[in-house]
């Protein structure tokens, strides 16, 4: 799979001259004929979708930032400017904002296939890693973007947000006064969100490219985690997965149109289509949707120091999962235990996201009713309590459920070949 023999031949005098120098044609078509498993599903399209919306998210970026003026005075009004006077701004504004939905969307789903089917464990850790660091900067970077329109949401949630750092013992004050510029939210924070938020995707491609160049050196997972033995096991990427990921990229746009033309603004916070008000604090500030399960677990303990340091452990365990995992088979379709706690997992992080958009005293279940000062309420599950068992379970899957599993699990029988998994026992004894 890794460093399979080029097969490509340059024809003209042109480009022998460049295939000697920068072997740049070389490469692209030693893409196409990268040897890939036969059974790669549509899962594995979102690799292929990542890299459109992450182009989408460059292209339209570049363009607003011509006309977006970072000024507290003036952006939230250059942000309604573009959507009415700047030609097609109407289609570029929206697209950059449903777009970062939809790059998330696509990520969450890259990241959940990932992890069901094993695509973290040896030789593929690097794979793995990088990735996570493309997820911590699309965090970093969409958190940055979510500020600049200027809104009530922006400038609240910038204030939260950056206000979790003056929490950190020791460094804490200077580091929240180096990122807010001065010692409030303001012009100079505005400015520094600003230049982060149109850098740090530049450097997403950059470490995109090496996320794939590793994926190319380890070769690709597949849907049983089985590593390809013969010739028989692949196909060429070209034209097999180069269709399949049209056809995934197409039904994807078609979902990211929907959302474009029909509902624009419907993944937002109505608040943050009021111009940022220092002097009124919204009820119930949230970040956008993709931060919720994380925003619920800081809410998860009332201590705010331990709140930002089990966000943080959130993400970090990401990081060390591939040696957290004991299991020696890859791919869940073999793991009926794992796969029922995967499913819980999954359930999980929803309950997370829920509660994050939440108020922490609401109840979300409701168990039964109480009488309070005369009335009679609702009572139950709390939207706190169930951030704690969410909480909980999060964490308890990672640090105990995979390490555990992997050493008392018996795993189902696996096929002996990728070709087999696909034909069965008699095509290939048909073919032989």
């Amino acid at each position: 799979m890794a460093g399979h023999p080029s097969t490509y031949e340059p024809q003209y005098a042109a480009t022998k001259w460049l295939d000697q120098r920068l072997p740049i044609i070389r490469m692209g078509a030693d893409f196409m004929t990268y040897p890939s498993p036969r059974n790669l599903n549509y899962w594995w399209t979102f690799g292929g979708i990542l890299t459109l919306c992450l182009a989408v998210q460059i292209i339209s970026g570049i363009i607003l930032a011509m006309h977006y003026v970072p000024h507290v005075d003036l952006a939230f009004e250059s942000v309604q400017r573009i959507r009415r006077d700047v030609p097609f701004g109407w289609l570029i504004q929206p697209m950059h904002a449903v777009g970062a939905s939809m790059f998330f969307l696509a990520v969450y789903i890259h990241m959940f296939r990932g992890l069901y089917y094993g695509s973290y464990k040896a030789p593929r850790e690097m794979v793995w890693l990088f990735g996570c660091v493309i997820y911590l900067l699309m965090m970093a970077t969409g958190f940055l973007g979510y500020t600049l329109p200027w809104g009530q949401m922006s400038f609240w949630g910038a204030t939260v947000i950056t206000g979790f750092f003056g929490a950190v013992p020791v460094v804490g004050e200077s580091l929240q006064q180096w990122l807010l510029g001065g010692y409030a939210v303001d012009n100079p924070t505005l400015n520094r969100f600003f230049a982060l938020h149109y850098l740090l995707p530049f450097v997403i491609a950059a470490i995109v490219g090496l996320h794939v160049w590793a994926m190319h050196h380890a070769g690709q997972n597949n849907p049983i985690g089985i590593t390809p033995k013969t010739k028989k096991d692949t196909v060429p990427f070209h034209p097999f997965y180069t269709v399949k990921d049209a056809f995934a990229v197409m039904v994807f746009l078609m979902i990211f149109a929907f959302f474009l033309f029909y509902l624009p603004d419907s993944l937002g916070h109505a608040d943050n289509y009021i111009e940022a008000d220092p002097m009124k604090t919204p009820p119930h500030i949230v970040p956008e949707w993709y931060f919720l399960p994380f925003y619920a677990i800081l809410r998860a303990v009332p201590d705010k120091l331990a709140g930002i340091l089990l966000m943080i452990a959130a993400i970090v365990v990401l990081f060390i999962l591939p040696w957290l995992d004991t299991s020696k088979v890859r791919s869940m379709r073999f793991r009926p235990v794992a796969r029922w706690f995967f499913l819980i997992f999954v359930v999980m992080c929803f309950i997370l996201g829920w509660c994050g958009a939440g108020t922490p005293d609401d109840v979300a279940i409701k168990l039964g009713t109480k009488v309070v000062e005369g009335e009679t309420v609702p009572s139950g599950l709390t939207f706190y309590r169930l951030s704690q068992i969410g909480t909980i379970y999060y964490f308890a899957y990672f640090l105990l459920i995979l390490p555990i599993l992997g050493m008392v699990e018996t795993p189902r029988k696996r096929p002996d070949s990728i070709t087999q998994s696909v034909l069965g026992d008699d095509a290939i004894v048909a073919a032989e």
